[in-house]
């Protein structure tokens, strides 16, 4: 693969920084300090693939802390950062892992799940570019169950002359051209036919005790399919889901999985986003009760990965060295500085995003283009019901969640999920059933029925809300 070709990945997503935040404005609000410390980060990762010296190696990622309570936007922050940059992109929690020695998920296995995402992409991509291809491939082989082709051997025996043998050609090529028309135009679709595939080989049974074959980046299936052999079994679909099943196989054959696997690589190495949430939970002193799967052993253990080292997975070995790394955490108990000092060096950025406000749920209702009434009004649309919420409602609903968050627990922009989940409740469960209107109109007043009790009683807005 040449540097150009890896070049041009970058040069379809070299958004500029204040076009990146225009872009993250789209889906989240507020959060300004974050956005711009994470377009500056993608930006820069843009401007180090463009460097001609050889000072380009030396350039790291330099990695953030996302500060800040629950709901308030931080992985929303980070998968929007990954879509723009069409870049591999995985969420962890920190939670999960356990130091090296303990039975639990080893920090070396995000890499490799990161590189199987990245495989998976970039194979979708390379499917998607000979689907024209694989499609007339698996219309033939339709074509020839419909209507089996005269095998040579049969041409000699089965006919008294040439000229016979060549009318019965033309005579199935025509046929197969009315079917091939039948076929295009779906009329063919329901109809039943069989043919054999290769039926994989049975799963292995566990031997690798606490660990899979993935963590010890091992490509099972492509050692069992070596050594068993291929076994056919006779399958009957319907001629659309066959026709689905040949593109899927025809698709396989065409693309390059060597060259799939090295792009792979290559955008985990240098574009990928590992995006590492609840870091706050592995900082702080040992705990004195109880069992410890040592939480400075799982950020010792996280260093080596985050400062650059190489990984062995089943694509072949894997270097962290230019991957973003994106922490995240609400840090109530501890504070960044509870880190250890090497881990706390590896992510120089830290950014406090802030609590949400009244102002910003009701931004958060309407503005964003996967806002919450827009996915409700969505739903009802699908059962030929329009939903709208007046202004003063929309307010209400923001005014309570405010509320609530204050009182109770602050879970940021999650308790709008809950608080218009209650006030649609009844509509949801009575459409088309039993709520016979085609337009619902919901006003301040429904609001204020709906909520008033509930929010006025703590215990009560606690349980529901």
């Amino acid at each position: 693969m040449s540097g150009k070709k890896n070049n041009k990945q970058y040069e379809i997503r070299g958004l500029t920084p204040t076009q990146i935040v225009e872009e993250l404005n789209k889906y989240i609000i507020g959060q300004d300090a974050a956005k711009k410390a994470v377009a500056i980060a993608l930006r820069n990762r843009w401007r180090r693939q463009n460097v001609q010296s050889a000072l380009k190696e030396e350039i790291l990622p330099n990695n953030i802390i996302l500060i800040g309570p629950t709901g308030v936007g931080k992985t929303e922050i980070a998968r929007r950062l990954a879509k723009l940059a069409n870049a591999p992109f995985l969420k962890v929690e920190a939670s999960k892992y356990t130091e090296v020695g303990y039975v639990g998920r080893d920090v070396e296995s995000m890499i490799r799940e990161i590189t199987d995402i990245a495989v998976n992409m970039v194979k979708a991509e390379r499917m998607e570019e000979v689907r024209d291809k694989a499609t007339k491939l698996a219309e033939e082989r339709i074509l020839d169950i419909l209507v089996p082709p005269i095998r040579q051997k049969s041409r000699v025996g089965d006919y008294n002359t040439e000229e016979e043998a060549i009318d019965e050609e033309v005579r199935i090529q025509n046929t197969r051209e009315k079917f091939r028309k039948k076929l295009q135009k779906g009329d063919l679709d329901d109809r039943m036919i069989e043919f054999e595939i290769t039926s994989e080989p049975s799963a292995v049974m566990q031997v690798f005790g606490p660990f899979g074959p993935d963590d010890l980046g091992i490509n099972l299936q492509e050692l069992i399919g070596n050594v068993l052999p291929k076994k056919m079994k006779k399958k009957k679909m319907t001629i659309k889901e066959a026709m689905q099943y040949f593109i899927q196989e025809e698709s396989q054959k065409l693309i390059d999985m060597d060259g799939i696997i090295k792009e792979a690589i290559f955008r985990v190495e240098n574009l990928g986003i590992i995006f590492i949430d609840e870091i706050d939970k592995i900082a702080g002193p040992p705990s004195k009760v109880g069992p410890d799967v040592s939480r400075e052993g799982v950020q010792r253990d996280l260093l080596p990965i985050v400062e650059g080292s190489t990984v062995n997975t089943k694509y072949g070995p894997v270097k962290s060295d230019h991957i973003l790394f994106i922490a995240s955490g609400a840090f109530h108990v501890a504070k960044p500085s509870d880190l250890i000092p090497e881990l706390q060096g590896r992510f120089p950025i830290r950014v406090e995003l802030h609590n949400l406000t009244e102002d910003d749920f009701v931004k958060i209702l309407t503005l964003p283009e996967n806002a919450l009434i827009k996915q409700y009004s969505a739903l009802l649309e699908s059962e030929g019901v329009e939903l709208e919420f007046s202004l003063d409602a929309i307010r209400e609903v923001a005014k309570v969640a405010a509320e609530v968050n204050e009182q109770v627990e602050n879970i940021g922009a999650r308790r709008l999920h809950t608080i218009l989940t209650t006030l649609l409740e009844d509509i949801l469960f009575g459409v088309p059933d039993l709520v016979q209107e085609k337009k619902i109109y919901i006003t301040k007043e429904i609001v204020d029925q709906k909520f008033s009790k509930i929010v006025r009683n703590r215990d009560l807005s606690r349980y529901i809300l």
